[in-house]
């Protein structure tokens, strides 16, 4: 059976362990891209990472992208919602269907 998972910021992530969630707190690059690879070889099907861990370890999230698992996804933490997590959303709806979905084909 398939999990899901949520990594970044200890203040941004305890509360999806409520909803059972598996939750890996970290506050650096390294110790994050470290755990993405370790559970990215479980049985997890989505990782969940905030966005503003996201933004330290770009190349590691990007080596999953033609991956069909784990899918992952960006999500706003305590810091605020930079819109990383919607736009990369949009580009992988864009690239499956061809089209923008805000906005059309302009």
């Amino acid at each position: 059976m398939y999990s899901a998972a949520v990594v970044g910021e200890y203040d941004s992530i305890y509360g999806f362990a409520a909803v059972g969630l598996s939750t890996y707190p970290c506050e650096d690059a390294g110790e994050a891209e470290e755990i993405i690879t370790r559970i990215a070889e479980e049985n997890v099907a989505v990782i969940y990472v905030t966005e503003s861990m996201a933004e330290k370890i770009q190349k590691t999230i990007m080596s999953y992208r033609d991956r069909m698992l784990p899918a992952i996804i960006l999500i706003p933490g305590v810091s605020g919602n930079t819109g990383k997590g919607v736009e990369n959303v949009k580009k992988s709806v864009e690239q499956a269907i061809g089209s923008d979905i805000l906005f059309g084909d302009q």
